[in-house]
């Protein structure tokens, strides 16, 4: 059951510093199990990929490999790009983001705020997407000049490593015994930090690891996708199934329709990845033991999917629909 736990006081430091682990919303609709949203858009950034930049860029810092030369490199969809830009401007880093043309308006106006240089890549890689692209280019960057230094977070194990010491042992700080824990599956940072985590302290614990269709992560063939957030046109580095109790598959038109009924039925204006992540849920509530606890964790909140996920004319225009209500 959950505990009343506030967690620990940001000490008064630096806007990256100040960590939000412990924000569960109640799904009082999902009868039968107790539900709980795992909100991580508290975080400076307005994300959980704040953790993982923090995490990233402190293991250089803690190395000497950050110099006043050196330029920071990553590829994102938005969320992290975000969240390294604004650790490097509050550090007084050069940071370079390389983003393609599903990366939404208002994450790069905001990085570009920060003065991070942004990097557009509109070619596709072999699967069809673009972050074998986006990865080739920072390959030649690094090749070229030595001052770059890629944080590459798909293969970076301080990326999961955080979320061990910081998503996974909130949750296991608050709920005395946790049944299922579903996790959306982006770079899966947080979904193998879980799994680290939860084998030791909650190896009972069932995950359930959610995707977007067209992501090849879980090794199924690639397609069309127009979300950022979740989802990969390359498997992750860092990735291994090894531990994972199912895999959910969602297509990106009922994780649109899903924002949409959170935003009405609780207020919450959710991202893409949450509204993926709680089409899971919903498929698996009936599947669930009653009583059981149950966590599904929000990596953002929906205000910069405005134009997108809540604008009607790009969702009928994105997915051939008349209408999503």
């Amino acid at each position: 059951m959950y505990r009343d736990i506030q967690g620990p006081i940001a000490k008064v430091g630096p806007l990256s510093a100040m960590i939000h682990d412990y924000n569960f919303l109640p799904l009082y609709e999902l009868s039968g199990i107790n539900a709980y949203l795992k909100i991580e858009a508290m975080n400076p950034s307005g994300s959980i990929k704040m953790k993982a930049a923090l995490g990233m860029i402190s293991d250089l810092e803690n190395r000497n490999v950050i110099n006043e030369d050196t330029i920071l490199i990553e590829s994102s969809s938005g969320s992290l790009g975000v969240a390294l830009s604004i650790i490097c401007a509050e550090r007084g880093y050069q940071f370079v983001c390389v983003v393609d043309p599903n990366a939404m308006p208002s994450n790069i106006r905001y990085m570009k705020a920060l003065g991070t240089r942004i990097v557009m890549i509109e070619h596709r890689d072999i699967n069809g997407g673009f972050l074998g692209s986006r990865i080739s280019y920072i390959k030649g960057c690094i090749a070229e000049d030595q001052r770059y230094v890629w944080l590459n977070q798909y293969e970076n194990h301080k990326n999961p490593a955080m979320h061990a010491n910081t998503t996974a042992t909130a949750i296991t700080d608050t709920f005395d015994k946790i049944d299922y824990l579903f996790i959306g599956a982006g770079t899966t940072g947080t979904l193998m930090g879980c799994l680290q985590h939860f084998a030791t302290l909650s190896p009972d614990t069932r995950i359930i690891a959610v995707d977007s269709i067209g992501s090849v992560t879980f090794g199924v063939p690639p397609g069309r996708r127009v979300i950022p957030g979740l989802g990969s046109s390359h498997r992750p580095g860092i990735y291994q199934p090894a531990g994972i109790y199912a895999f959910e598959l969602i297509p990106e038109a009922e994780a649109v329709m899903t924002c949409r009924q959170l935003a009405r039925r609780y207020g919450l204006l959710a991202g893409g990845s949450t509204g993926t992540v709680m089409s899971a849920l919903y498929k698996w509530h009936t599947r669930i033991e009653p009583g059981s606890t149950v966590v599904a964790i929000s990596p953002d909140f929906g205000e910069r999917y405005l134009d997108t996920i809540y604008n009607d004319e790009w969702v009928n225009e994105s997915f051939e629909l008349v209408t999503i209500k």
